[in-house]
C-alpha cells in the first residue's frame, strides 16, 4: 500500500481516502494490535509502580510500510525494530504508543468512532478505562494501583516477566 497522506481532509476525495484507510487501519488492528497496560516496579516513582498503558502494531520487516503509514496516519508514536528473528528470518517492527496524552486525545477517539470488529473491541474498552484512570492520577496511591489490577480478568492475559511487570493485554497478541 503506497504512503496515504491525510492532510487536508476537507474535500469529497479527501474524505472518502481518509474513510478507506480508517477502515484499512481497524482491520490490521484487529488482527495485529495489541492495547495493553503494564505494571513495572519503579523506585523512582512515589507509589513504587509505573503504569503504562501502550497500543502497539507488530510486522516483519517486510511489511514495515504498513506500520509507517499507521504512524503517519496518527501522527504520533514510534517504530521500534526488534532484532528477534519469527519463523521468516526478518526482523519484526513495532509501532508503539505509549505517551498518555496520544492515546486520550489521538488513539482512544478514532477507534471509539471506528469500531474494532473482533473481541479485541473488549480489550480496548478496558484500555480506555485505564487509560481514563492513569489520566485521573489512581496510578500515584495503592488504592488506585489496585484498580489497575482490578481491571483484568479471567480472560485476560496477564503476564510477568523476569523483572516482574504485570501486563493487562490482548488475548491474541502478547508483547515482543
Amino acid at each position: 500500500m503506497p504512503k496515504i497522506s491525510t492532510k487536508n481532509v476537507s474535500g469529497a476525495d479527501n474524505q472518502q481516502e481518509r474513510l478507506r484507510i480508517s477502515s484499512w487501519i481497524v482491520g490490521f488492528v484487529d488482527g495485529e494490535g495489541c492495547f495493553s497496560v503494564s505494571i513495572f516496579k519503579n523506585r523512582t516513582t512515589k507509589s513504587g509502580f509505573q503504569v503504562m498503558p501502550e497500543f502497539v502494531v507488530t510486522q516483519g520487516q517486510k511489511s514495515l510500510d504498513s506500520l509507517q503509514i499507521i504512524k503517519d496516519f496518527f501522527g504520533c508514536g514510534a517504530i521500534y525494530v526488534n532484532r528477534r528473528y519469527d519463523n521468516h528470518k526478518e526482523n519484526i517492527y513495532r509501532y508503539c504508543v505509549r505517551s498518555t496524552k496520544d492515546l486520550s486525545e489521538k488513539i482512544i477517539p478514532f477507534f471509539k468512532a471506528n469500531k474494532l470488529l473482533t473481541y479485541k473491541k473488549n480489550d480496548f474498552e478496558t484500555f480506555c478505562k485505564a487509560v481514563e484512570m492513569k489520566l485521573s492520577n489512581l496510578h500515584l496511591t495503592a488504592d488506585g494501583l489496585q484498580s489497575f489490577r482490578d481491571l483484568k480478568n479471567p480472560q485476560r492475559l496477564i503476564r510477568r516477566t523476569l523483572e516482574g511487570p504485570e501486563k493487562i493485554e490482548s488475548e491474541l497478541h502478547s508483547d515482543v
